[in-house]
C-alpha cells in the first residue's frame, strides 16, 4: 500500500468514527467513549502525517508506534462499545 493511500484510509476511519458517534446514546458512558474514541482516531490519522515528514528513521518508527497504539485504543473502546451496547442501533435489539 503507497503511503498517500494508507493516510487516506486513516483520514476515512476517523470520518467514520465521528459518524459512528452520532449514534451513541446520550449518557455519562456514551459520551465518555465516544469522545474518547474520536479522539484516539482522529490523532492516529494526525500522527501519521507527522510520521510520513519525520526528520529520521528513527523519529519514523516512534510515531509509527504512537499511531498503533491509537488505533488498539480504538480497538478496546469498540469492543467496551459493543458489550455494553451504547449505540441507539444496538438497543433496538435488546
Amino acid at each position: 500500500m503507497k503511503p498517500i493511500e494508507l493516510e487516506d484510509r486513516l483520514i476515512q476511519f476517523a470520518i467514520d468514527t465521528i459518524i459512528f458517534c452520532k449514534t451513541i446514546e446520550k449518557s455519562f458512558a456514551g459520551d465518555y467513549l465516544s469522545k474518547q474514541l474520536i479522539r484516539s482516531a482522529s490523532a492516529s490519522a494526525l500522527n501519521y502525517g507527522e510520521a510520513r515528514s519525520a526528520e529520521s528513521t528513527r523519529d519514523f518508527l516512534h510515531k509509527m508506534k504512537i499511531c498503533l497504539k491509537e488505533l488498539r485504543e480504538c480497538l478496546i473502546n469498540l469492543k467496551i462499545q459493543k458489550g455494553a451496547k451504547t449505540s441507539l442501533e444496538s438497543r433496538k435489539y435488546r
